[in-house]
């Protein structure tokens, strides 16, 4: 009986042995590939002294998210990068993060100058976008 008991155990022991180092593991690679990709608005403005406590030019490659998101964050996507693509034309940029926009939609971007005109004109005033965060 305490035979039968020991190898029951051991074919028990051993066929979870099978089952658990059999079983796929996911890749770094495919995990890292689940980004969160955002549409929105891009609109321009003129940065100044941001809500992150920076000040920027017309020339720096600034955003100013949306208050809502700024808030629901508590200012924690302050310095984060975003990577913007222009849906129209393709183009896309990358940002950093600076300031909030009161008048934007949760998704929507307000950029600088410089980096509103590396996805298109300032004379466009309104583009469509998907974005995502880089960090």
């Amino acid at each position: 009986m305490a035979m039968t008991r020991a190898i029951l155990f051991l074919v028990s022991f051993f066929a979870f042995l099978a089952v658990s180092f059999g079983a796929p593991i996911a890749e770094a690679s495919e995990v890292d590939k689940r980004i969160v990709h955002h549409k929105g608005r891009l609109t321009w403005y003129t940065p100044g002294l941001g809500n992150c406590g920076n000040y920027d030019t017309e020339s720096d490659m600034v955003i100013a998210i949306s208050k809502d998101r700024y808030d629901n964050n508590n200012g924690g996507n302050c310095n984060q990068w975003i990577k913007i693509k222009n849906t129209a034309n393709g183009k896309m940029a990358t940002g950093q993060v600076r300031d909030s926009c009161p008048g934007c939609g949760y998704d929507d971007l307000d950029l600088s100058p410089a980096l509103f005109q590396a996805l298109g004109s300032l004379d466009d005033g309104v583009l469509q976008s998907s974005w995502h965060f880089l960090n």
